[in-house]
Formats: structure tokens, sequence, C-alpha cells
């Protein structure tokens, strides 16, 4: 499934994934490590992961993070690794929880 999505959608997934593990205003490890699975899965080129390591480092802005963007087919794919990335580090933080559900509403 990971290698069928298209580089828009592959980088779309992993601004998501980004902005969730900064939903609680820290990076910590286990997330890093989620995301370099995610990104080793997703094969992604050396300037996808440029990107995405500056996420990591900075954040997603909140415009690129548009749910209505996520293609319907991927719908359960993006709330997988949403629910991944913030379960990951074993501590859902309060706004962590409330981004999910929020995203829940929009995608499901």
């Amino acid at each position: 499934m990971l290698r069928e999505l298209s580089r828009d959608d592959r980088l779309l997934l992993l601004r998501f994934v980004c902005a969730f593990a900064w939903a609680d205003l820290e990076i910590r490890e286990q997330e890093r490590e989620f995301v370099g699975r995610l990104v080793d899965r997703l094969g992604l080129a050396d300037d996808e992961r440029d990107l995405v390591e500056q996420w990591l480092e900075t954040g997603v802005p909140a415009e690129e993070v548009d749910p209505n963007r996520v293609p319907r087919r991927h719908r359960e794919l993006f709330l997988s690794c949403a629910r991944g990335i913030i379960s990951v580090d074993g501590v859902v933080d309060p706004n962590e929880a409330d981004n999910l559900a929020l995203l829940e509403q929009l995608l499901v």
C-alpha cells in the first residue's frame, strides 16, 4: 500500500505524521525512529528525506496538513500512521488525542 502512493501523497502523509509528532511540541526519539522507518518503507528520494528531516526539526505549517487533500483511498492509511506516531512513545498527550479525534471526524 505504501509503495502505491504518488510522490505528492507520500509527502502529504509525512507532513501529517510530522505534524502529529509536533502536537505536544516535542519530538521524542521514538517518534523520530517511527518516522525513519516510515521513510525507509516509502523508499523516499534524498530530497524528500531532507524535507522530512526539516519538518522534524521545525514543524509543519498548519496550512500544509489539510485533511481535504487526503485521497479517499488513502484515508485509513493516514489515520493508521497518525495513530502510530502518537502512541509510539507510550504517552498520548491531550493535544495529540484531540488532533487525532478531529482527523478521524474529517476523514471518516
